[in-house]
């Protein structure tokens, strides 16, 4: 297909066997990966696809209308339709062929493999920011490098089986589903949609050792943790991942109690971190009710003072700064976000209202952007989620 390093790539995409395969080969020639939720709107993939400006779109059949409405003629490789024509798939176009025609069309090229540098651009996710509308975040493959070995220091265990519940086409699922554990040599179940039935029929199927979840989903299995157990043998199930929001004393004290031999593991990252920045490693950590864990290794923080801009002592509440490999280089295209998000010395201003203790545990408040304004008192959002939580 001619792609060259610096090409930009996109994938729409649900989780699928291909996804890291696709992955891997566009970043190993040196080209960019670029990813949108299946669920966007037309308008709002057109609007990545005008700021990315792909060469290439890999998707699956349903979806190839999609991209036809945003861009008509960005050519297209099928990820669903193996051996079967495009011209014969009612959901194909002119401009699109399927993965095993363009195997057969790229075995009648040759080509020499350009030199990849660490500081090369690896993928082009697009993130909400730490304030504002959405940005590319632009990531090299030091940074996913980096991220890597936080992956492989976090799960030292090569034979464990993961289900991936998680959208690959954001950082955790990318990071740690579609490159992370693929280094160490794990199995990964992957659901190309989440479903609570066909997850638990998936874990006991295939002996599943650690989920990742959402805090709602994990609420879902506690309160319903009898029946789930009268129907589904979950013994294998060792782990269980959790981000997104810290959980409440009640809430995993109870789900210890009903799913006995499971241990909770929380965490913290963001897509202008390359995904994991901080998180617990055993049942003690997440008994320190609330944090989101140690940081991650080579990773610097330091907490500050939004208005004077110091630096805070321990258990004083500040924005999250943050300092380390995996740290993004910058956003696509937007110079002026790029310098009020990176500072002149390397440090990501987070947008996270945070404090640590004297363990030095990372305790999450909230954005700094949400805090609810009452009767000139700062409200956390999150204090409101907790109570609807319980």
């Amino acid at each position: 297909m001619g792609i060259k390093k610096g090409d930009v790539i996109l994938i729409l995409s649900p989780n699928s066997i291909y996804f890291p395969v696709v992955c891997l080969s566009v970043m190993s020639l040196g080209a960019i990966i670029t990813t949108t939720n299946p669920l966007n709107t037309t308008s709002e993939i057109a609007k990545q696809i005008a700021d990315s400006k792909p060469v290439l779109a890999f998707t699956i059949s349903s979806l190839v209308s999609k991209i036809n409405a945003a861009s008509p003629t960005l050519p297209i490789i099928l990820m669903d339709v193996n051996g079967e024509s495009s011209s014969s798939s009612s959901s194909s176009s002119s401009n699109s062929i399927t993965l095993e025609e363009m195997m057969k069309k790229e075995l009648e090229l040759t080509s020499v493999r350009e030199r990849i540098n660490k500081d090369d651009t690896a993928t082009l996710l697009y993130s909400s920011g730490t304030t504002g509308p959405s940005k590319g975040v632009v990531s090299s493959h030091k940074n996913l490098i980096a991220m890597v070995q936080n992956v492989l220091t976090r799960f030292s265990k090569q034979e464990e089986t993961f289900i991936c519940t998680v959208p690959m086409f954001h950082i955790y699922g990318l990071g740690v589903f579609a490159t992370g554990l693929l280094a160490l040599g794990s199995t990964i179940v992957i659901l190309s949609k989440f479903e609570m039935d066909h997850m638990l029929s998936s874990i006991e199927r295939y002996r599943v050792n650690v989920l990742p979840l959402v805090p709602p989903i994990f609420v879902v299995m506690l309160n319903n943790a009898d029946a789930i157990k009268r129907k589904h043998d979950l013994s294998s199930l060792h782990t269980v991942l959790c981000g997104g929001a810290p959980l409440s004393k009640e809430v995993i004290e109870g789900f210890i109690e009903k799913y006995r031999n499971v241990v909770i593991r929380q965490g913290y990252g963001l897509t202008e971190s390359s995904g994991i920045g901080s998180s617990t490693d055993c049942l003690e950590e997440t008994r320190k009710y609330g944090t989101a864990g140690l940081l991650s290794c080579s990773t610097e923080a330091m907490i500050v003072d939004t208005e004077t801009g110091q630096p805070l002592q321990i258990n004083q509440t500040g924005e999250l700064w943050l300092r380390g490999p995996t740290i993004m280089k910058g956003y696509f295209n937007n110079e002026e976000a790029t310098k009020s998000t990176l500072t002149s010395d390397g440090w990501l201003r987070t947008g996270d209202v945070c404090y640590f203790d004297r363990d030095g545990f990372l305790f999450v408040v909230d954005r700094l952007k949400e805090l609810i304004k009452y009767k000139g008192y700062q409200v956390p959002p999150a204090e409101l989620e907790a109570v609807l939580l319980t």
